[in-house]
């Protein structure tokens, strides 16, 4: 078989993975890019608010999507892009859970998939401080020169793709995963009149029902939530699905994210992640907040875990360490 696939890249309007407003697709055959797609798109009625940290992320604005189309209308365009294919793409878990996601609060069926994720393939084939897609794509030898462009992301991770086919000998996607010996994930097909909502989409819709109610009665706050309260370690789910990038790691917090660091915690463990305080000679993984990307592991502006986590990693320890904005995707 050859070497075929689509890669996709979606970002979204809010912190709900079912509020697209733009895609990039690259499609691959025989392990060279021969065609490029890009919409714009009002995410689903009801999901469609923009929230100023995705516009600080990706650039687009309420204003620059307010005559496209939605996403209902956008997505059997790009079905007819992916055809057969498998998806790929940088964090799959996100990108596959935006389909289901925005499939479900708009009504409408979604087809299956095989998919694969180049952070796990990445953490497999390369040595890197973290596994974000710049850092992957340089090693790579891929240029990325405008991160979170849905187009330059998806052709980013195409071409780490291709690079990771290489280093196996592999003429597909699927003889990847066999070189591998991991099996190639799979979504199933949704169909609103037969499936129910995805635990992450009931989850979106209730804190949305939560947030309207303490709106209504003044009890909503603005500002981030300090984590100066490190909370209990919950146990990993044991039933959490194996290929999700988080599971089986260990994650440490530091700094402050959007989510108080017991609510994280909590949400990291349903993905089968196992939340410690301290970073030990067990730590896998350092979700980093404040407002860290990943090129300040070259800037040096880190916290003293994560100064921790370098000298850790100098030592030979495998650790990677994500942004708020990537443990964010990963949790939906």
């Amino acid at each position: 078989m050859p070497l075929d696939f689509t890669a996709i890249d979606f970002e979204t309007a809010n912190g709900f993975r079912g509020s697209p407003c733009s895609v990039g697709l690259t499609k691959v055959r025989g392990g060279v890019i021969v065609d490029e797609g890009y919409w714009l798109m009002r995410p689903p009625v009801g999901h469609d608010h923009f929230d100023s940290r995705n516009i600080t992320i990706h650039g687009i604005t309420p204003d620059d999507v307010a005559t496209a189309p939605r996403f209902r209308e956008v997505f059997p365009e790009v079905l007819d892009f992916i055809g057969q294919d498998a998806l790929v793409a940088h964090n799959a878990a996100f990108d596959v859970g935006v389909i289901r996601s925005a499939s479900e609060v708009s009504g409408m069926t979604s087809p299956a998939f095989d998919y694969a994720c180049t952070v796990i393939l990445s953490r497999k084939n390369y040595s890197l401080p973290s596994y974000s897609l710049p850092f992957v794509a340089q090693e790579a030898g891929v240029p990325l020169l405008n991160h979170h462009d849905a187009t330059e992301d998806a052709r980013a991770c195409a071409g780490i793709m291709v690079d990771i086919a290489a280093k196996h000998g592999a003429n597909s996607v699927q003889d990847i995963f066999a070189s591998m010996k991991l099996a190639m994930p799979h979504v199933d097909a949704y169909d609103p009149a037969r499936d129910e909502m995805s635990k992450a989409t009931r989850s979106a819709l209730e804190k949305m029902a939560e947030m309207k109610a303490g709106i209504a009665g003044g009890a909503v706050r603005g500002g981030r939530v300090s984590w100066s309260t490190e909370g209990p370690n919950p146990l990993p789910n044991p039933h959490a699905d194996d290929s999700h990038p988080l599971f089986g790691q260990t994650l440490v917090f530091t700094g402050d994210l959007s989510l108080g660091r017991p609510e994280a915690k909590q949400r990291a463990a349903v993905y089968g992640a196992q939340c410690a305080s301290n970073v030990t000679l067990k730590t896998t993984v350092l979700v980093v907040g404040s407002g860290f990307t990943a090129t300040d592991l070259r800037s040096g502006r880190l916290t003293s875990k994560a100064q921790r986590v370098l000298e850790l990693q100098r030592r030979g320890q495998g650790i990677e360490v994500l942004s708020e904005g990537e443990f964010m995707q990963m949790i939906g």
